[in-house]
């Protein structure tokens, strides 16, 4: 039965972003159980894409990446792929009713990723949109079951949620990035001397869209808003960590939460939300 199948599938999408990201996977564990699934298929659909361009050193990456686009549009269309990360994701896209305009923008920004890149401001903002907004779209359309006003509604600020997530895994990651990757994504920044100024400006920049991702968090039904929250409220606790160390610092260690500061954040954000402080 193609039922065992499909759930062996959302099972490697659930051990995929467990395996990958701690803090997501709290986030999702906090959402209905209803959406725990779909949620988890997204994830790890554009966390194989991710580690293609990013990880698979030594292999073929274009081709990787090209086979990977190629056989995810095939199983969209067929409702079916042998790859259970893949066979997940078109589930979910076919069930939620996902545009395939938002697959084709995240691919294209997974391409960029195929070639050391310094970013101007139109580049920058077209890979932020194809690698973090497009899925926090993805992820709305699962959250509200359906209701196309709500989504119009909720878009804008799951867009700038999606930002605010990516900006701040780029300056977590910026020397990995620059140094190993090849990348500099923030345009009109010089890595080879990140000035105090630069990094504040950056900053500043992802506080405005923490600022308008808030607005539509506390909008969203109540089945998916705590993970979210969660999720935010980490990210914000993260970026308040890194404002705080000099720009040397954040180019030669990666700034991260520890697990203890994990489960605090989390019990923190729950009775924030529980007391309705969003």
């Amino acid at each position: 039965m193609k039922s065992i199948f499909d759930e062996v599938s959302r099972v490697c999408s659930k051990v995929t972003t467990r395996a990958y990201s701690t803090s997501f996977s709290m986030g999702i564990f906090f959402l209905d159980p209803k959406l725990h699934p779909p949620i988890y298929s997204i994830y790890g659909f554009v966390r194989f894409a991710d580690e293609i361009v990013d990880s698979f050193d030594g292999f073929d990456k274009k081709y990787l990446l090209d086979k990977f686009k190629k056989d995810t549009y095939e199983a969209i269309e067929q409702k079916i792929s042998l790859n259970p990360i893949i066979n997940a994701y078109q589930e979910v896209v076919n069930k939620y009713n996902i545009e395939m305009e938002l697959t084709d923008t995240f691919f294209r920004s997974m391409e960029m990723d195929l070639h050391k890149n310094d970013y101007d401001k139109s580049r920058y903002e077209q890979y932020i949109f194809g690698s973090a907004e497009v899925v926090g779209l993805m992820c709305l359309r699962v959250f509200i079951q359906g209701n196309s006003e709500a989504y119009e509604k909720l878009k804008p600020s799951a867009m700038k949620l999606g930002a605010a997530f990516q900006k701040v895994n780029f300056l977590r990651d910026i020397k990995q990035d620059y140094e190993q990757l090849g990348r500099t994504y923030f345009p009109g920044v010089n890595l080879d001397a990140l000035s105090a100024s630069e990094k504040l400006k950056i900053e500043e920049e992802i506080e405005e869209d923490f600022k308008l991702a808030l607005v539509g968090i506390g909008q969203l039904p109540t089945s998916s808003r705590m993970g979210v929250y969660l999720a935010y409220y980490y990210y914000k606790n993260l970026l308040k960590k890194i404002k705080k160390v000099p720009p040397k610092r954040i180019m030669n260690d990666r700034i991260g939460i520890n697990n203890t500061l994990k489960l605090f954040l989390l019990l923190k954000s729950y009775l924030r939300y529980q007391m309705n402080l969003l």
